[in-house]
């Protein structure tokens, strides 16, 4: 699996050597029967990135080649001088690309072994809004519906997300249910999705918690409230009224017109799936838009079979490493603030209670931000390429490369060539362990290929250095991922997100099961919903109507800044791209609107200008396109330069950045390069 879509695949190894052969589609997995997109496919049998083949120890201003007792000699030496000072001096970072084995691995040594605050991992960059507006609705993480939920919708509302790239398999679903149906798609840019739309509302970047309010006072207003569902399931409706602004005023805000909310308030009037991703969460507002796109479900009673709130999830195992790596809840989805679950991790885990952290942390940026202010000295990354991924990055690799850095990967990053120790590690199709999909599925990974003598599995790589740090905090390597699952099933029994009933035995029989799974036999549905009635996992024992006010977006545009970036997905790339693109020096293309190129073209040379922001420069090649508003540029996400663009502002309840707004123009290309970045030393290569 590439995606959170959690396709099911046969996948046949070499006959000689190793390596994945061939990949198609597993017509028995229960999840995706058989479907697959191209570009997972693709990505598993024939990555174009560069593997990692061998551990490298910085000598100097270059990466050496070096054995592994000397590269793990290195690590453990560091890690374990960083801790004695403080555990808080060390940071780490994992990965919704990690199995939940090894993402349970990671997090039990970082809050465990190291008891270290600064533990968190990139799923906290695309899903950390619609995690904080799911507990704060309904208790407990993860969407209620189920991909069985989508041939029973009437309406298909895709808001911010652009599925028919990002999840074909799952959209292939959304287009042949909304063909006896409707599809409604919000987006600033007409997308692939937003070409097959029955409707198509372009909203102004930055503005969907507004569009959203205004929604809801639209279907105020206009009776359209299920009071009944409201009135018997929910609280907080009255202070949701008072909160709602007047429609023309948050239509106009939006860059809409009232005829056009409307039409969306009117899609809730038949059983509809709102779906929303990443446009929605990557805000300062994502949690509050996120809670308001809830709202309209929980208001007009869009909820159960068939209908309902369903965030689209990135990567492979996001839903697997907030379940099962301790990052922003115990395994179970048991607070840190539980004191008995506190007691049994100390205990399952066999460390003193008072090493355990009392906070989650405050998010990848805001481990960044306490490098620069001198209180991190060692950073460990796992599968997950910061030095492009997150916002502002050339201020993320600065801060790089004032620490001591470990980067555990299997193909090499844009954040290796920061490292000072990189342990190479091995991939899908040469690893075993088990992952969750974006509703709710473990499915289990298997290895069909050995891996090169030099390269080791996440699990054994985290159990050899835990070891080191805190002797027997681990098996001896090579970890038995078994029994690291059936830690994970033990800790999550009784709680919502129960796996017990779900072992590796069971997989092998059925491929697939979604929690909560309490027993060997039973498998969890539609959430919260039980032969018409509900009970939600919140103090009251009902869903939480939320209220929010909006204050614009981070960085306007002004004078000097004219024009908004907005960031997306391409549908051949995935992530950071670092197994899809051929070179790593190519320029990115921007995408704008050609009334708004046609004001530009005297500071374009041969089709290539710069986009600036406060931040950087970034030389690209202009591509006009009438799918992006005027005022606007769209740039493509995976691109290792364009995150040098973008903004280093959070939502605060989620700590999410805010990637897909920021203010940038235009401005004379530089020929004589083809990207225009700050200088940045400790970036050697391999002899």
């Amino acid at each position: 699996m590439r995606c959170a879509v959690g396709c099911g695949q046969h996948q046949r190894g070499v006959d000689r050597g190793y390596g994945v052969d061939k990949v198609r589609g597993n017509y028995d997995h229960p999840a995706t029967n058989g479907l697959a997109c191209e570009r997972g496919i693709r990505e598993t049998e024939n990555p174009a990135g560069e593997w990692l083949t061998e551990p490298l120890v910085r000598r100097g201003n270059t990466l050496r080649p070096a054995s592994w007792e000397t590269a793990l000699g290195v690590v453990a030496a560091e890690f374990i001088g960083t801790i004695a000072e403080d555990p808080d001096n060390l940071a780490v970072l994992g990965s919704g690309q990690q199995t939940n084995e090894a993402a349970y691995a990671l997090g039990k040594l970082a809050r465990g072994g190291i008891g270290t605050t600064y533990f968190d991992a990139n799923t906290t960059l695309c899903m950390a809004s619609a995690v904080t507006a799911y507990y704060d609705a309904f208790g407990s993480d993860a969407p209620p519906p189920t991909y069985d939920d989508i041939p029973e919708a009437e309406t298909h509302l895709v808001w911010g997300a652009n599925p028919a790239a990002a999840h074909p398999v799952l959209y292939r679903w959304i287009l042949d249910s909304a063909a006896d149906g409707r599809l409604v798609v919000v987006d600033p840019v007409k997308s692939e999705t937003a070409a097959d739309a029955d409707t198509f509302v372009q909203v102004e970047p930055g503005t969907d918690l507004e569009l959203a309010r205004a929604v809801l006072a639209r279907l105020v207003e206009t009776d359209r409230v299920d009071r009944e569902f409201v009135d018997a399931n929910t609280d907080g409706y009255e202070a949701l009224v008072d909160s709602l602004p007047p429609v023309d005023a948050a239509a106009e805000t939006a860059g809409v017109d009232v005829e056009t909310v409307e039409e969306i308030a009117a899609a809730f009037e038949s059983p509809t799936l709102l779906y929303w991703g990443m446009g929605v969460n990557q805000s300062t507002h994502g949690t509050d838009a996120a809670r308001m796109l809830i709202n309209c479900c929980l208001a007009t009673g869009n909820m159960g079979p068939g209908s309902g709130p369903f965030s689209l999830t990135g990567q492979a195992n996001s839903m697997g490493v907030r379940v099962c790596s301790s990052k922003g809840t115990f395994p179970g989805q048991r607070p840190f603030t539980d004191e008995d679950a506190r007691a049994e991790m100390a205990e399952t885990w066999d460390v003193p209670l008072s090493r355990l952290p009392a906070s989650t942390g405050p998010g990848p940026v805001g481990i960044v931000d306490e490098i620069n202010r001198g209180h991190i000295d060692a950073v460990w990354t796992v599968a997950t390429n910061p030095v492009a991924g997150m916002p502002d990055a050339t201020n993320v690799a600065r801060a790089l490369d004032d620490v001591f850095l470990v980067v555990q990967d299997a193909f090499r990053s844009e954040t290796v060539e920061h490292a000072d120790v990189v342990l190479p590690a091995a991939t899908w199709g040469e690893t075993e362990g088990t992952t969750m999909n974006m509703e709710r599925r473990v499915s289990r990974v298997t290895a069909v290929s050995d891996v090169v003598d030099n390269v080791r599995t996440d699990l054994d790589i985290i159990a050899a250095v835990g070891n080191r740090i805190e002797s027997g905090l681990f098996e001896a390597p090579p970890v038995d991922p078994e029994g690291v699952f059936d830690e994970i099933r033990e800790l999550t029994a009784g709680t919502v997100a129960d796996c017990s009933g779900i072992s590796y035995d069971r997989l092998d029989r059925e491929l697939a099961v979604r929690w909560p799974a309490p027993d060997g036999t039973s498998e969890g549905g539609y959430r919260y919903y039980d032969e018409g009635s509900w009970s939600f996992p919140t103090d009251s024992g009902r869903a939480q109507l939320s209220t929010a006010s909006y204050d614009g977006v981070p960085e306007p545009t002004d004078a000097t800044y004219p024009l908004v970036l907005t960031t997306g997905r391409r549908p051949d790339a995935y992530n950071t791209g670092v197994r899809t693109r051929e070179e790593t020096g190519d320029v990115p293309s921007a995408r704008i609107h050609p009334e708004t190129a046609g004001q530009y073209v005297h500071l374009l040379d041969r089709g290539r200008t710069i986009v600036e922001s406060r931040r950087a420069a970034v030389t690209v090649d202009l591509a006009p396109d009438d799918s992006v508003p005027t005022g606007a540029i769209w740039m493509d996400v995976h691109h290792p330069v364009v995150n040098e663009l973008t903004l280093s502002a959070v939502d605060p309840d989620s700590n999410e950045p805010n990637f897909k707004q920021c203010a940038v123009r235009l401005s004379s290309p530089d020929t004589s390069s083809t990207v225009t970045r700050s200088g940045l030393p400790h970036t050697g290569t391999t002899d």
